[in-house]
Order: C-alpha cells, then structure tokens, then sequence
C-alpha cells in the first residue's frame, strides 16, 4: 500500500479560487436572470393595464353606441390625452390617472353635444388641479382643452406630480 498523498498549500488555493469563481459567476448570473425576468415582467405588467384600460373603455363606448345609435347630437364616446412632459411621466402612472379622470368624466356621456357648454364648465370646474393619487406618487390634472366632434368628446389635460408646499 502506498501512503495517502495530502495535497500541498498550491494546489488547496487553486481549488479555493477555482471553486470561488464558480460560486461568484452563479451569483452573477442569477442577478442578471432575475433583471431580466423583472424587466421583462414589468413591461408584461404595463402592455396588461393598458388593455384592460383599453378594453374598458371599448365596452363603454359600445354601450354608449348601442343605446345612443339613433341620436347623432349626443356625447358617444370620451378621449382623453395627456400633453408630454419633460421629462417624461411614469407611462403606467399616466394611464392610471387617465382611467380615473375617465370614469369621472362618465357623466357627460349621452349628453347633448349642444348642452355641454353648461357640463364642460362644471366638469372643468370640478376636475381643474384636482390630485390623483397613484402609486405613492401624487398628480395634479389642468385640463386644457375640451372639443366634442361627431359624438367624440376629446379631452386635454396636463398632468404633472404635485408638490406639496
């Protein structure tokens, strides 16, 4: 029988280190998997809200349409856009708030679109600098612009995070 070898000082640190960039380069790579399965989620997260959004104001509108199809002076279907910013706003922010102003602005439809002067002024009244809150992040709205077209009610706010003073 021949006597067990130990190995020497040389060849333990070499497995160390060996074993060491191993460890480090499956650390290394779970980060950049894991940022690139947030990212990739995030963005999912976002392209689902903005349908959801999307396709609750397609049910709205054909709500609107199937009740109002007779009546071509009434408000059938509401738009709202946002004036871009400077930097730019948090898209899924935007959205949120959009949504919100848009289930408040529900009143106005079925409206004549000879009557909304005395609604436009009342809805502006109610909703200019009015704070949203979304995502620990407050927005305060100005609406600047308010246009019904062949029963399309389109409407333009500026929207910008509010600071409290």
């Amino acid at each position: 029988m021949s006597p067990i070898q130990r190995p020497t000082i040389e060849e333990f640190r070499r497995f160390i280190q060996l074993t060491a960039i191993f460890v480090l380069g499956m650390v290394v790579g779970s980060v950049v998997y894991n940022i690139i399965y947030q990212t990739s989620y995030n963005t999912l997260w976002i392209q689902n809200k903005d349908l959801q959004i999307q396709l609750y104001q397609a049910e709205e509108d054909n709500k609107t349409l199937k009740k109002y199809n007779k009546r071509s002076t009434v408000i059938k279907e509401i738009k709202i856009r946002v004036e871009d910013r400077d930097p730019p706003l948090d898209s899924l922010a935007v959205k949120e708030v959009v949504q919100q102003l848009h289930e408040e602005l529900e009143v106005l439809r079925g409206r004549s679109i000879f009557e909304i002067d005395s609604d436009g002024k009342m809805a502006r009244t109610l909703l200019n600098r009015k704070i949203y809150a979304v995502r620990d992040k407050e927005y305060s709205i100005q609406i600047k612009t308010m246009l019904v077209s062949e029963g399309v009610l389109q409407v333009w706010v500026d929207m910008r995070p509010y600071i409290r003073g």
